[in-house]
């Protein structure tokens, strides 16, 4: 007997998600997808929903541990990255959020006395953010129990498969790099392509 063709099947039956091992109420994004769907829309929705998974793991240790929120700590380690100090300009990049944004977490950790302004000695007409002594004491533990979570997590996960899982998703990163894609014009000779190394 002749099967079903996968657009015939219900839409149950066609679910890309794993249900039988992630329930309703975990599956997030991923309850969207189907075998029906292209294989790049199936890993964007997978990515998603294991990023919104793990953020929100992560926000709810630190509002409870900390009382603080995810923001405000990638904020902190931005700046511990950079004990001299940083743009807020550069703070908008690295976090990928708008200077908006920035311009309001500085006011609220400045406040706290975990942030501080003074003046870029490479231009006196602009200034710099970084850590307090008080603000770096504090990012520190928070630092190191985020650490302790992110194990904790994923230690069910094979080494090896974390490692395989880091190494494609470098790739990725390099592939989605501005310029990545870009082909030379018909009036520039083609020149071999230069292997990329990611961590």
């Amino acid at each position: 007997m002749a099967s079903r063709s996968a657009s015939s099947r219900p839409l149950a039956a066609r679910r890309f998600a794993r249900v039988h091992v992630v329930d309703d109420a975990a599956i997030g994004q991923e309850a969207r997808a189907t075998a029906d769907d292209h294989s790049a829309v199936r890993l964007w929705l997978r990515l998603l929903s294991c990023s919104a998974q793990i953020e929100q793991h992560i926000r709810t240790r630190l509002r409870e541990r900390f009382g603080t929120t995810l923001p405000r700590f990638d904020y902190l380690a931005q700046l511990e990255r950079h004990p001299d100090g940083l743009r807020l300009s550069d703070l908008s990049r690295y976090m990928m959020v708008t200077g908006g944004n920035v311009t309001v977490l500085t006011t609220q950790l400045i406040a706290d006395g975990m942030v501080e302004r003074l003046q870029d000695p490479s231009d006196g007409r602009s200034t710099l953010v970084r850590l307090t002594t008080a603000g770096r004491r504090r990012f520190l533990r928070m630092a190191a129990e985020h650490e302790e979570w992110l194990v904790d997590l994923l230690a069910g996960f094979e080494p090896a498969h974390r490692n395989a899982l880091y190494e494609l998703l470098g790739r990725l990163r390099v592939h989605l790099s501005p310029g990545a894609d870009a082909t030379p014009s018909p009036s520039t000779p083609s020149r071999p392509a230069r292997a990329r190394h990611t961590p």
